[in-house]
């Protein structure tokens, strides 16, 4: 109780201190609490919504709005895609199937522009089969950002002094980065924009090549 008595007394100004006995010395009525609302029973739920939606007028021009309905097509009778798809990911999951790289969201692929009508257009094919022989790797697994292109230039610049025409470089898949593929984006960007007049193509490798984390680059010849 002291201590109640204490803290309030640190306060200079009470205003409401004699509210009370002010209200009583004039005579002044406290109104009531208002009583709750009370829907009147005499009116539904019909009534409510017309008068609600009294003030609503029609839009005319919305009257007849063209109204395009797509042509449903019947399922064919034992159609068992379905079944065939789960087939073929059972197939792949267990190793029973190989997977083709080309159809994933990972496989990537570049053909410089300024070289297409000097090359045939299946080189970047080619280039992913195998059909040139590596002559260098690069491998940046355990690399930041930063450092892989300061050890990508640096392995580019000798490359080039060596006049070396097929290499391949490892950059991971960034399954475990909360960021994604770091590391392949950069190099990506890398080759093809401040190495574009030294590279012709760059493809994603084969699976028994590292596969979606490593790139097959082939370098133009000076």
């Amino acid at each position: 109780m002291a201590a109640k008595k204490n803290s309030s007394e640190t306060l200079s100004f009470h205003p409401f201190e004699n509210l009370k006995q002010t209200i009583e010395k004039k005579g002044i009525k406290l109104s009531h609490r208002p009583a709750m609302y009370e829907r009147d029973k005499s009116v539904n739920d019909e009534d409510l919504f017309v008068d609600a939606m009294k003030e609503v007028r029609e839009i005319k021009e919305f009257r007849n709005m063209p109204v395009t309905q797509g042509k449903l097509q019947p399922l064919r009778k034992g159609d068992n895609s379905d079944k065939e798809t789960l087939k073929i990911l059972a197939d792949i999951a267990c190793g029973r199937r190989p997977i083709k790289i080309e159809d994933t969201q990972e496989y990537i692929e570049w053909l410089n522009p300024k070289y297409r009508a000097a090359y045939r257009g299946d080189i970047v094919k080619r280039l992913h089969e195998g059909r040139f022989s590596i002559q260098d790797t690069l491998d940046l697994h355990g690399f930041v950002a930063e450092d892989a292109v300061t050890e990508l230039r640096r392995f580019i610049k000798d490359v080039l002094s060596r006049g070396l025409r097929c290499i391949k470089i490892i950059h991971g898949r960034g399954l475990r980065s909360p960021k994604g593929p770091v590391l392949k984006n950069t190099v990506s960007r890398l080759l093809s924009c401040s190495y574009r007049k030294h590279i012709i193509a760059f493809v994603t490798a084969r699976q028994c090549d590292s596969g979606l984390g490593a790139i097959y680059v082939l370098i133009k010849s000076i």
